[in-house]
């Protein structure tokens, strides 16, 4: 059980580092979400959001960042 407790801990401080950083990115104005390559399609009462651009941008960094991480390990 404890070792679950853990987990749970380490993810609820995952979430909360990802919130801050989201926070942080809207007061800066980082375009996350309007980058090129993010597309909108919108109709009368339908609207699609892919945000490939973001998704590529998100990708990148957080393999560089695992691969520093395992690296160091």
């Amino acid at each position: 059980m404890s070792q679950l407790g853990k987990m749970l801990v380490a993810a609820g401080l995952l979430l909360a580092a990802v919130g801050a950083v989201l926070i942080i990115a809207g007061k800066l104005n980082i375009p996350l979400g309007k980058l090129p390559g993010d597309i909108t399609y919108q109709k009368k009462n339908l609207t699609v959001f892919a945000p490939f651009g973001t998704m590529l941008v998100v990708s990148l960094i957080l393999t560089l960042i695992l691969n520093i991480f395992s690296r160091w390990k």
